[in-house]
């Protein structure tokens, strides 16, 4: 992860070397050896993707608390001192894994040794399966949430986790997981049909970072972005130029803006559209690395890819319910747009 000042750079690894000694020492916490099987498991998870299977796989028999909220940005967080002693204290963290927490990553590998379920949710995913980075084939792309049938595949890692850990309610475990899972295989076909109503010439997804390469093979959109894989990269001149280019060509009709990263490229992009004589729309705002509020529909799982789905549909003159795929959505948020994109 490259950081982008000194006084931050000290602050992450102020709170990593902190992490690191108190694993090396023995701090008071979990750390010392396995979770002990007393009330409700303490488990902490970095992405809200992640705490929400988490979630409905262990029920009633955890407390999850997710490290990440709303807007937040995977690729840059840096955990705080409370963060920390989340980590220290958990009878299990889990992770989505694949480098999308950046150099976190020393950090799950430092407290793995402790004796504590660490857990990498995608660790068990078919890496025929995995895009590649285009910088670097021997790494992938992290952002595996976005196609729902690969996201529900880890499901059952999760499910092994919480039955090695209280072994006496495995049964529930599995059950809760196989339960998700037909919810998902639901999901997955109503964002496919959503997205397949778009019409053909206007089925383009254009965002600020590529974070929906997953999205596009598994429902069949094509997808342009400014920023690579990582939102560490920055986007050039020539970047937003050569997508300026594309929107007009193609007479896209909306560009989106994502819940967790700057608006600025996409804003350059629509901008440079209209002094070429083309007015492209924003779209309603995406939720890429991060779900809604907490509380909200969007603040789950399967109401994050419903908005997105939804969102994308009409703003691309697709026919979809503007209250979305199960009737959740606030109708205001999803504006169809007229036939100019405007």
């Amino acid at each position: 992860m490259i950081l982008r000042n000194s006084s931050r750079r000290c602050r992450w690894f102020a709170s990593l070397l902190l992490l690191t000694n108190c694993v090396a020492i023995g701090c008071e916490s979990s750390v010392a050896g396995p979770a002990k099987a007393v009330g409700p498991y303490r488990v902490v998870a970095t992405t809200g993707m992640v705490a929400d299977l988490v979630r409905f796989v262990g029920g009633d028999r955890c407390h999850v608390t997710a490290l990440m909220g709303a807007g937040v940005d995977p690729h840059l967080y840096k955990p705080t001192r409370s963060d920390v002693k989340r980590l220290l204290d958990a009878d299990a963290v889990f992770y989505s894994g694949l480098h999308l927490e950046g150099r976190m990553t020393e950090s799950f590998v430092h407290l793995s040794r402790g004796g504590k379920p660490v857990v990498a949710i995608t660790d068990d995913l078919p890496r025929d399966r995995l895009r590649s980075w285009e910088e670097d084939s021997n790494q992938f792309d992290p952002h595996v949430w976005m196609d729902v049938s690969l996201w529900s595949q880890c499901l059952p890692l999760i499910a092994r986790t919480f039955s090695e850990l209280d072994p006496e309610h495995a049964a529930e475990y599995q059950q809760r997981a196989e339960t998700l899972r037909l919810q998902l295989d639901d999901l997955d076909q109503k964002i496919h049909s959503a997205i397949q109503s778009i019409p053909g010439k206007q089925r383009v997804l254009i965002t600020a970072h590529d974070a929906f390469g997953y999205f596009s093979q598994r429902y069949g959109i094509e997808v342009r972005s400014i920023q690579g894989v990582s939102t560490e990269s920055e986007a050039g001149v020539g970047d937003v130029n050569d997508l300026v280019d594309f929107v007009v060509e193609r007479r896209i009709p909306a560009v989106f803006v994502e819940s967790s990263i700057n608006s600025k490229t996409v804003q350059a992009v629509r901008e440079g559209a209209q002094s070429r004589g083309f007015n492209v729309r924003i779209g309603a705002e995406l939720f890429s690395d991060a779900m809604g509020p907490a509380g909200t529909y969007e603040g789950t799982y399967i109401g994050m890819m419903d908005a997105n789905a939804t969102r994308i549909a009409r703003a691309l003159a697709g026919d979809v319910p503007a209250r979305g795929l199960y009737g959740k959505l606030p109708e205001a948020e999803s504006v169809q747009p007229d036939s100019h994109g405007n």
